[in-house]
């Protein structure tokens, strides 16, 4: 009677590729994962720029003072920190500020709330003529980005 082997050379040649694949899948893994913070990818995930809707009402504008007013109402998204927000017309920081108390009830912007903006650009850096046209921003300080932008044309 003749017993048959079951440990053929053919079954071993399994367990040996295998380990080759799971070896080369955590190497690409680690590999991955050290790039992404040596190349400092990875600080830049949480300086993302909130998501909010706004919109713009009440606008008239004064070529000769370089004066711009207008009332921004926030009309959805998340809420925002006012103290995190700058204004910017043509790309001046404004001097207004909505942290002070006269603009908001509270330190955080909610959906339905309005803000009327005089603008007057700091030390004089704009200036405009009738009919042209005026780029006004919200920026996210914290991540540099603008949540908002709409351009008016000035009368």
């Amino acid at each position: 009677m003749k017993l048959f082997n079951q440990n053929t050379a053919d079954d071993r040649a399994v367990s040996p590729v295998i380990g080759v694949i799971l070896m080369v899948a955590i190497t690409v893994i680690l590999a991955a994962v050290i790039g992404t913070f040596v190349l400092g990818l990875g600080d830049q995930l949480g300086d993302t720029a909130p998501q909010a809707s706004f919109g713009i009402d009440d606008v008239s504008t004064d070529a000769a003072n370089n004066n711009v007013t207008f009332t921004l109402t926030k009309t959805g998204g998340q809420d925002l920190e006012a103290a995190d927000l700058t204004l910017s017309v043509e790309g001046a920081r404004s001097d207004t500020d909505i942290t002070d108390g006269s603009h908001l009830d509270s330190p955080t912007w909610q959906t339905g709330q309005s803000v009327d903006f005089t603008d007057e650009p700091a030390g004089g850096s704009i200036s405009f003529a009738s009919g042209d046209r005026l780029t006004i921003r919200v920026i996210h300080e914290p991540s540099g980005n603008a949540i908002y932008s709409t351009t008016i044309t000035a009368e």
